[in-house]
């Protein structure tokens, strides 16, 4: 699937740069290159790995993507299958070169490829997958009948797991959920739920570097939007560190900050839709939250989970009113679709935390040339 000789735009789309980089790249001999006999650019795949492998950042060290390759009448079977794994994020797709293109610019934990019709553009982008040595930390899971499992194409490949479709949950629970225990937890005289993957979720926050930044408008839009579209007093955007509940945008609140123990989007984080308790008062634990027992005297809360680039769950944006109350479907779809924006700003962010990294360490390469 891959191309030995490039040109200068794929080799900018490779690295992740405009094709103007790429040339300037090429002009001052960071990439070896030459000329065809129409005068255009070429360089070698090897030459834009070897860049990549000098320049890139500290390796993720973990993620929550989970990618699907397989065909459209079967994607809806995949959707409810991994629904109800909190650890993971689920993306699906139907063409094996697109599902490529994606692990290229985002490696996932975990790679699931349907086989049991056999297709043979799946069966070369699982093949692929498994024998590039830049993608083993990936696990790779194929879904094939009893003939494909005794096949040559299959007993040839080294890391693949042939898992059914229904013991695909486990596995991925397994596969996911922190190894040990979860550290730094300050449980401050009130229990909460915690994911089975918390101690990597924390280590995702660190990364992201959200935690006490200053208030950035982009995030305060949201807010906003979330309190006025909803009709909510209070509307928060909720960064969950082990110890605290640090709002980066509020709007109706005056405090900056809780103990983690008071967050009710503790519960929010661990699944992938709308989280929302219809009256706080009447529902064990929430009734003896400080902030529902005493002042400000919560009574309704709705959030959806904010997300970083590699799927953890970083907080939630979340609206609270001072009156029990419901949303409707389309409520909730805009809390979803607000939430989503938050988690594409945080994407962003990181992107821009990659690509400017990645630029200063080329710029330190020319100095020392």
């Amino acid at each position: 699937m891959d191309k030995d000789v490039l040109t200068t735009s794929e080799a900018a789309k490779l690295l992740g740069i405009s094709v103007r980089t790429a040339q300037l790249l090429i002009e001052g001999g960071t990439l070896t290159s030459w000329k065809t006999p129409g005068g255009h650019r070429r360089v070698y795949r090897t030459e834009v790995e070897a860049l990549i492998a000098r320049t890139k950042p500290a390796p993720v060290l973990d993620s929550t993507l989970v990618i699907v390759v397989c065909s459209a009448d079967r994607r809806a079977a995949y959707e409810t299958a991994l629904a109800d794994v909190p650890e993971c994020t689920v993306a699906i797709h139907q063409d094996a070169h697109t599902a490529a293109f994606v692990i290229g610019s985002r490696q996932p934990a975990a790679v699931i490829v349907d086989l049991t019709d056999a297709d043979p553009d799946r069966l070369a982008f699982l093949k692929h997958i498994d024998m590039n040595p830049a993608f083993g930390s990936i696990a790779l899971f194929a879904v094939a009948g009893a003939e494909a499992t005794t096949s040559g194409d299959l007993a040839s490949l080294r890391r693949v797991t042939v898992t059914p479709r229904d013991q695909l949950p486990a596995a991925l629970h397994s596969l996911l959920q922190d190894r040990d225990a979860p550290r730094d937890i300050i449980v401050d005289g009130a229990p909460f739920p915690l994911a089975a993957n918390e101690g990597r979720r924390l280590a995702a926050l660190k990364r992201s570097g959200l935690v006490d930044t200053a208030p950035e408008d982009a995030f305060d839009r949201l807010t906003w939007l979330a309190s006025r579209s909803l009709k909510a007093p209070v509307a928060l955007l909720t960064i969950l560190t082990n110890s605290r509940q640090w709002f980066k945008s509020r709007v109706g609140l005056q405090m900056t900050e809780t103990p983690r123990s008071w967050s009710f989007c503790n519960h929010t984080i661990l699944q992938k839709g709308v989280f929302a308790v219809d009256d706080l008062a009447g529902k064990a634990p929430f009734d003896t939250n400080p902030a529902v027992a005493g002042e400000p005297h919560f009574r309704f809360y709705a959030g959806a989970p904010v997300t970083d680039p590699d799927g953890f769950a970083v907080g939630a944006l979340c609206v609270i009113d001072y009156e029990p109350r419901t949303l409707d479907a389309d409520q909730e779809k805009t809390l979803l679709a607000l939430a989503k924006l938050a988690s594409d700003e945080i994407r962003l962010r990181a992107t821009e935390r990659q690509l400017r990294w990645a630029l200063d360490s080329l710029d330190r390469q020319h100095e020392r040339s």
